[in-house]
């Protein structure tokens, strides 16, 4: 089958077009006939050689499509229907056919949702649901800060807190040109993130929000800290400035009663299949339903290596997906 491999570590121009051997779905599993795969910053960090996995690597950690076979104990999906896939445990979804667990798949029969939308949906949607309710355990009326607003993550983050029941949302951009793109997410507030803390803290009368997250790392984390409100949660997944880690003391967390959590949504799916299914499902659901919206802009599958130096350098809003056979 065709697909887009990273034969070695380094930048974007490593990827390469190959013919590689068509998985088989195993026990719990499912194949897929790829119509999009979403592209993403944890495909950069496997390419760059921040994960770990062996090479030459298939990514690609979503897709949409159509089943293609299902592996023994599997039920509720057959063969021809369509649907959107997290395959963020093992990769695969720069590729004609992707396998992943039953439990990652979301049907998508009946719902109007187009399979280009639907590879835009997975990891971000559900990252989203997850981080917000399981991780930091969000309130009714309760404030909430995201960083890289207008990007693949960020774009959905402020639409499920408003879901969740949040009050006040406010996102953060990197540059003046992201304001109104975040804005069209559904932000109440956006501001430039080099104005943190001081012009951030003034949209909460400088009581801090009660939940920040944090997907850029570097300055950006150390006054995220800093804006959180007494019994504040700040949740950190990702570090996209590519900035050493920044130390939180614990004293520091113990006398201003204040939360640090993480989460990865590789590691989650991948001892919590099932879990990271129901966010899946819930995020297509929301997707289809008007009340997630999806910004896709779409690039043929040869042209990988393009979308990734778009998102490393920043200049991306909402989502990108790699049109493998849409």
């Amino acid at each position: 089958m065709r697909a887009v491999t990273i034969p070695e570590f380094g930048g974007a121009d490593v990827l390469r077009r190959a013919e590689v051997e068509a998985p088989e779905p195993g026990p719990g599993q499912v194949s897929i006939d790829v119509a999009y795969a979403g592209a993403n910053f944890a495909e950069v960090l496997y390419r760059r050689g921040v994960v770990d996995v062996p090479l030459p690597f298939v990514p690609g950690i979503e897709v949409s499509g159509h089943v293609r076979a299902v592996g023994p104990g599997v039920g509720g999906l057959r063969a021809g229907e369509p649907v959107a896939a997290l395959t963020i445990v093992d990769g695969g979804g720069y590729a004609e056919v992707a396998v992943t667990s039953a439990d990652l798949v979301a049907p998508l029969d009946g719902l109007g949702l187009g399979l280009d939308v639907a590879a835009a949906v997975p990891s971000n949607g559900a990252t989203a649901f997850l981080v917000l309710d399981r991780v930091a355990r969000i309130e009714p009326g309760e404030t909430v800060l995201v960083h890289a607003a207008a990007g693949g993550v960020g774009s959905q983050l402020g639409q499920a807190a408003r879901l969740l029941g949040a009050g006040r949302v406010a996102g953060t951009v990197g540059g003046p040109a992201k304001i109104e793109a975040a804005r069209g997410f559904g932000y109440d507030d956006v501001v430039l993130r080099d104005k943190l803390p001081g012009e951030v803290a003034g949209l909460t009368g400088g009581r801090g929000f009660d939940i920040v997250v944090d997907m850029v790392g570097g300055p950006a984390r150390r006054a995220s800290l800093d804006a959180l409100a007494s019994m504040g949660r700040m949740v950190v997944m990702g570090n996209a400035s590519g900035a050493d880690d920044v130390g939180v003391p614990a004293n520091e967390l113990w006398f201003a009663n204040k939360t640090v959590c993480g989460f990865n949504l590789a590691a989650f799916a991948g001892v919590a299949p099932a879990e990271a299914g129901r966010a899946l499902r819930r995020a297509v659901a929301a997707a289809a339903a008007g009340d997630l919206r999806v910004q896709v802009e779409e690039l043929p599958l040869e042209r990988a290596a393009e979308a990734h130096e778009r998102i490393e350098s920043g200049r991306t809003t909402g989502k990108l997906v790699l049109a493998v056979n849409g």
